[in-house]
């Protein structure tokens, strides 16, 4: 099958596409074959081995796909022939993948495959952050930086399908379109988002910020909450880890969450399904409807791995495999 290799750790323009054995069908995996890849920020800092996870060289990048089930374990609930979505953690960047059954997701007939690969990484993680670690309530605001990203898109759309009022942070002009297309009440530039946030709530402050970009704006967005606010850490496509001061969190009542999806559902395997089964009204009713940016052919792994390294994304990135 083809397959992208990450063979050193020289970045994104140094991965390439080989010829790689198709992944035998264990006792325990479903075996599929994909029709698109999503790309994700930690396919990024793996090319470089900076992600947290170190992987053997060469291996398949690729957190997540959608594509159809060729093979399952009995009792499963899977078939031969299914439309699926799938988070496998590595190896979908390749025209088959295995994944255990715990992360394959049937897909409603009204999502296509495009969008079912924006799904896993971003909407799962952005729920688990919004519902579990932030508590968000209907009639709450909700700060979303990186609007116009993979995760920031999902953050908004989710954000406003449970009702919440949505103020989008996005770094250039141009992305203010996306982020209103995911569904932002308002839009704001990243250079100016406390002042915005100030005039927008008539001083009170957001209730709760979504972040996952770090760096020079998490300061920002803790003076930017209200009283008892929380602040999700996702990530930091920033660069720069920040630091927190204590006592600004002792002063106002603050909460700074992190948002650590993955190493939750190792502890608890069942919630992912658990998480799709919340979602699934949701996208049957289209309320969910990923945002998506610019697609690339498999051969083109590189360029779209740019796309986020550069901060160019408008929407969730593509990988067309079949």
């Amino acid at each position: 099958m083809r397959a992208i290799h990450v063979t050193n750790l020289k970045g994104p323009a140094s991965i390439e596409v080989v010829e790689a054995d198709e992944p035998t069908a264990g006792a325990e995996s479903v075996v599929i074959d994909v029709h698109v890849a999503g790309v994700a920020f930690p396919e990024v800092l793996q090319s470089r081995g900076a992600y947290h996870v170190q992987r053997a060289l060469p291996f398949i990048p690729g957190t997540e796909v959608a594509g159809t089930v060729r093979s399952a374990p009995s009792g499963s609930g899977l078939t031969a022939g299914q439309r699926v979505a799938a988070f496998p953690g590595i190896g979908g960047y390749a025209e088959q993948v295995a994944a255990r059954p715990e992360v394959v997701f049937p897909l409603p007939d009204n999502v296509s495959f495009p969008a079912g690969a924006a799904l896993p990484m971003n909407y799962l993680t952005v729920h688990f952050g919004l519902v579990r670690r932030g508590r968000l309530k209907p009639g709450e605001t909700v700060l979303v930086h990186g609007a116009a990203g993979g995760v920031g898109t999902a953050g908004v759309q989710l954000a406003a399908a449970l009702g919440a009022r949505v103020i989008a942070v996005v770094s250039e002009p141009d992305k203010a379109a996306t982020a209103k297309a995911a569904g932002a009440d308002e839009v704001v530039l990243a250079d100016s988002f406390e002042d915005e946030v100030r005039k927008l709530t008539g001083d009170r402050g957001v209730d709760l910020v979504v972040d996952p970009v770090g760096g020079d704006r998490f300061a920002g967005s803790l003076r930017s909450l209200a009283h008892e606010g929380r602040l999700l850490v996702i990530g930091f496509t920033g660069g720069d880890i920040p630091q927190v001061r204590v006592d600004t969190l002792l002063f106002r009542n603050l909460d700074v969450s992190g948002v650590g999806w993955g190493a939750f559902r190792a502890e608890q395997p069942s919630y992912p399904q658990e998480q799709w089964a919340e979602l699934l009204p949701l996208l049957r009713a289209g309320k969910l409807q990923p945002v998506l940016g610019r697609r690339f052919p498999l051969e083109q792994a590189s360029q779209a791995l740019l796309e986020l390294d550069q901060r160019r994304a408008r929407g969730k990135v593509l990988l067309d495999v079949r």
